[in-house]
C-alpha cells in the first residue's frame, strides 16, 4: 500500500544531489573522484563572519527569533539593498528564512494555487518546477540555447503569458547555465510585464556577487513593475556560507506578511546564530567577497579555454555564478563498451564512470543536450577534471 501522499509522489528526486550522493559512494571506495556537480563555493567562511557567530554564541542568543528574522538582520538587508542596488525597502518588507530555497519555496506557496501558471525560463535551476507543483500550479518552460546564451527573450516571455499566468521565476546570474541578463535585456522584460498586472516576478538573485560584467542587474530597478517582484537573496554564494542557512525576500508588504504567516507555521525564524553572522557579513568589509568574486573569474576563463579545445563540445562564455553548461548533443548516440550514449544524463553518468569526474546531465535542467559542470573548485582540479573528461570522451565512438 502506498502511504505516501499525492504531493510527495508528484515530485522528482534532485539529481544535483543523486550525482554527489554516487560520487561521494566512488569516493568512499578509495577512488579519486573529482566532484564539479556540487553548487557551492569552495571558500570556507570569512574570518570576521565566524568571529561574529562565537561572539553570539557568548552573548547567549540562544533563543528563538522573530519569525521573519532579528531586527538589525533586515536593517542591514535593506542597507545593502540601497547601497548596492539602490532599492528601497523597510525592514518590514524583508523576511529571513532558513535559505533561499526556503525563501523561494515561501513565495510560491504564499501567491500560487491549483493550476496556476508559472512561467520557467530553460534551462532551470532543478528545484523550481518541483516548488510549483508541490502548490498545485504548472510550469510553463519557455527555452532559450546555448545560441542565445541559454536566455529567453522579451518575445519568447510575452508570447508564454495567458489569462493563468501568475509568476515568472527569473534566476540571473544563473543556476545552472551563468548566464546574465543585462540591464536592457531586463528593461525589455519588464515593459512586457508592465501590461499584465497579474504576474509576479520571482527574482532569484543568490548569485548576485558572482558575475562577471561589473554592477548587478535587478528586474526590481524598474518602477512600472517593482512592487511586482519579489527579490529573493541570501548569504550562501557571494559569502561562503551555504551550509549557515540564510536567506530572504525584499518583497511588496503583502507578500512579506504572507510569506512571514506560512513560515510562522511550519519553521519559524531561522538560526539565531546564522542570523548573526550574516549581519557581519553585510556590515563589514567586503574584501572577501571580491577576492572570491576574482577567484571564480580566473577559475571561469581557464575552464572556458580547456573545454573549447575539446571535440563534441560545443562551450559560451558564462558571465557569472561558477558553473558552465556545455552543450553535448553531437557526442549523445555515440557509444562506449556496447553502452549507448542516450542523453546528457548518460554522458554524465559515463563521464563519472569513465573519467571520475562528477557532472550534471542537463536533462535535470531542462536542456537535454547539455551538461552542467561547476568549477567552484582549485585551479588543479580543473586541469585535472578537464583532461580526464578530454580522455574520456575520445573513447566515444
Amino acid at each position: 500500500m502506498d502511504l505516501l501522499s499525492a504531493r510527495l509522489n508528484a515530485l522528482s528526486p534532485s539529481e544535483t544531489f543523486a550525482m554527489a550522493q554516487k560520487s561521494n559512494e566512488l569516493k568512499a571506495q578509495g577512488i579519486d573522484v573529482i566532484n564539479m556537480s556540487v553548487g557551492e563555493p569552495d571558500f570556507y567562511t570569512p574570518d570576521h563572519i565566524k568571529q561574529a557567530a562565537k561572539q553570539a554564541i557568548d552573548d547567549n542568543f540562544s533563543f528563538y527569533s522573530p519569525v521573519a528574522g532579528f531586527q538589525d538582520l533586515k536593517v542591514a538587508i535593506c542597507e545593502k539593498l540601497m547601497r548596492e542596488n539602490e532599492l528601497d525597502y523597510k525592514p518590514a518588507q524583508i523576511v529571513v528564512s532558513s535559505g533561499a530555497k526556503q525563501s523561494i519555496c515561501n513565495v510560491i506557496l504564499s501567491i500560487i494555487g491549483k493550476d496556476d501558471e508559472v512561467i520557467i525560463p530553460a534551462p532551470y535551476w532543478v528545484s523550481y518546477p518541483e516548488m510549483v507543483k508541490l502548490a498545485e500550479g504548472k510550469p510553463v518552460f519557455v527555452y532559450a540555447g546555448i545560441d542565445q546564451d541559454f536566455k529567453i527573450t522579451a518575445q519568447q516571455l510575452e508570447e508564454a503569458i495567458t489569462p493563468k499566468t501568475k509568476a515568472l521565476i527569473l534566476c540571473s546570474p544563473s543556476n545552472p547555465t551563468g548566464s546574465v541578463y543585462t540591464a536592457e535585456e531586463l528593461k525589455e522584460m519588464a515593459e512586457v510585464l508592465a501590461k499584465y498586472p497579474n504576474v509576479i516576478v520571482i527574482s532569484d538573485e543568490i548569485y548576485e556577487h558572482i558575475n562577471y560584467i561589473g554592477k548587478h542587474e535587478s528586474i526590481a530597478q524598474f518602477d512600472k513593475i517593482r512592487d511586482r517582484v519579489v527579490i529573493v537573496n541570501g548569504v550562501s554564494k557571494g559569502y561562503a556560507m551555504t551550509g549557515w542557512r540564510i536567506g530572504w525576500i525584499a518583497a511588496t508588504q503583502w507578500i512579506a506578511s504572507a510569506c512571514s504567516m506560512l513560515q510562522g507555521q511550519y519553521t519559524s525564524g531561522p538560526s539565531s546564530i546564522a542570523q548573526k553572522a550574516a549581519v557581519a557579513a553585510y556590515t563589514g568589509s567586503q574584501e572577501c567577497v571580491a577576492e572570491m568574486g576574482a577567484a571564480f573569474e580566473r577559475r571561469r576563463n581557464l575552464i572556458v579555454g580547456l573545454l573549447k579545445e575539446i571535440p563534441g563540445l560545443n562551450v559560451n562564455n558564462p558571465m557569472g555564478a561558477f558553473y558552465i553548461f556545455p552543450e553535448c548533443k553531437s557526442l549523445i548516440g555515440r557509444s562506449y563498451n556496447g553502452k549507448v550514449m542516450e542523453s546528457a544524463t548518460d554522458i554524465a553518468m559515463f563521464l563519472l564512470e569513465e573519467a571520475h569526474v562528477a557532472c550534471v546531465g542537463g536533462d535535470a535542467f531542462g536542456a537535454p543536450g547539455c551538461i552542467r559542470i561547476s568549477y567552484a573548485t582549485s585551479d588543479e582540479n580543473i586541469k585535472n577534471a578537464v583532461a580526464r573528461i578530454k580522455t574520456a570522451l575520445e573513447k566515444l565512438s
